[in-house]
């Protein structure tokens, strides 16, 4: 692992670290938080440099200015795309695929606070995500079908039909139509709700409570639940099992035996 805190400084999207926990969020409130061909590249960069650095445990992806994300800008994104060859476009497509391998790699838990509008590739960063957290004003819209183009962008086939349900994910995919605050969480897309006043706090004290807890082991949890999706169920019987007894020699480990043997709460390190 890498020394504390060297994380690159992003110049594309804002982010402060408190405590154990990074805030980020997209810029430009006033186009409701596009994303641009540096702003993607600049993310799968963040979130790989995450995984070598052991002073952030949970990371909050915020809106800005009432909206989470419009998705890709459309005059510095999709206009260009349309003048690209195959293989420039196929550049752009993995790269974008790239931020979300990052998410899932970078071995901390990750957690979307959704507000307003949150479509295209701004809904696949909060599906992307290990919990999300909504205003009854977040829509979600996984709206690539509405722009002429398929449904299966940045993994989203594989990865929203396991959080809704098949059926939910392909009305969504086929329709381009908005999910709402309440649907999301009557259909398990999002964790909670969240007046817009409290939402910080509430995605915040959600992240302390995660960041307080074993480090290490909620990486291993991380890893295993994204693993998982493409073995049998002896394989994930196994590997679970391997997991286990890798944590079972930790310190923390040994720190909530004791702490239950002398009636205390636990106090994890990570190690």
């Amino acid at each position: 692992m890498g020394p504390p805190g060297d994380l690159p400084v992003p110049v594309h999207f804002d982010c402060v670290i408190e405590g154990a926990v990074a805030k980020i969020n997209l810029c430009r409130p006033d186009r409701k938080n596009p994303l641009t061909f540096d702003s993607y590249a600049e993310l799968r960069d963040w979130f790989r440099a995450l995984s070598y650095d052991e002073s952030v445990h949970v990371v909050i992806i915020l809106p800005n200015g009432g909206n989470f994300s419009s998705g890709g800008d459309v005059h510095d994104i999709i206009g260009p795309l349309t003048q690209m060859n195959m293989k420039q476009l196929l550049a752009f497509t993995r790269m974008t695929g790239d931020v979300v391998k990052a998410m899932h790699h970078c071995g901390k838990p990750v957690i979307a606070a959704v507000d307003g509008v949150c479509a295209g590739a701004g809904a696949i960063l909060a599906m992307a995500s290990d919990l999300r957290i909504a205003t009854p004003a977040a829509k979600v819209a996984f709206l690539f079908n509405r722009v002429g183009l398929a449904g299966c962008d940045m993994g989203a086939c594989a990865i929203l039909p396991r959080i809704i349900g098949q059926g939910r994910a392909n009305e969504l995919l086929y329709l381009g139509r908005s999910m709402t605050a309440e649907e999301g969480y009557q259909w398990g897309f999002f964790n909670r709700l969240s007046e817009a006043d409290d939402l910080q706090s509430t995605a915040m004290e959600l992240a302390t409570r995660i960041a307080s807890g074993p480090t290490f082991a909620n990486a291993m949890t991380k890893t295993m639940l994204n693993q998982e999706w493409s073995m049998s169920l002896d394989q994930a019987i196994e590997s679970e099992a391997q997991a286990q007894a890798i944590c079972m020699q930790g310190n923390d480990f040994k720190r909530a035996y004791d702490a239950f043997v002398k009636k205390q709460k636990p106090v994890f390190e990570g190690d």
